[in-house]
């Protein structure tokens, strides 16, 4: 009977965690899409609109497409990309349950990640590029995928940052710091 309890609460936290990762995801790409859209529908591509005159040499919404990476990085990789976007949504659907709770820095950052990887993917799958269109400065122009991707990467980068620290500072015999926190 113990068995059976604990699998029910091991499939209990597994479902817990799906629904966290989907949740996060969900909300990323609808919000893509739906900025993403609103740029097709009311922009040509390479139209140009400044909300802010003023400020319009340095923050504007353009419409742009993109067969490339994020920031129209390799221009020529459509396929490739596409392929990416696909193993790293099943890799981290996969890998997410692994993650411990106490880790929730790092459960945002594969949850942001994966939500921009479909965001894009639906892009390339549906139209054949990824409509960007954040245009700050003389940065290649992004949009809400590609940004959510880059935050997703640093906060990865700070959780394992401070999760090492914190596991060698425990093999070295000092207080560790808090699990997870940034």
């Amino acid at each position: 009977m113990a068995h059976i309890i604990e699998r029910v609460e091991e499939g209990l936290t597994r479902a817990r965690d799906y629904v966290f990762l989907s949740a996060v995801a969900s909300v990323i790409v609808a919000l893509d899409q739906w900025t993403k859209y609103l740029v097709r529908t009311r922009l040509e591509v390479g139209e140009i609109w400044a909300p802010v005159p003023a400020l319009a040499p340095y923050v504007r919404i353009v419409h742009w497409n993109n067969t490339g990476a994020a920031f129209g990085l390799l221009p020529s990789a459509s396929l490739v990309f596409t392929i990416v976007a696909i193993i790293v949504s099943v890799a981290i659907i996969f890998y997410f349950p692994r993650v411990p709770g106490s880790q929730p820095i790092l459960r945002l950052a594969l949850a942001m990640q994966l939500g921009g990887a479909v965001g894009n993917l639906i892009d390339r799958l549906w139209q054949g590029t990824v409509t960007d269109f954040i245009s700050i400065g003389t940065f290649p122009v992004f949009n809400v995928a590609d940004s959510c991707i880059s935050i997703g990467v640093a906060l990865l980068v700070a959780a394992m940052w401070v999760e090492e620290r914190r596991l060698r500072a425990g093999a070295e015999g000092e207080a560790p710091e808090e699990p997870g926190a940034v």
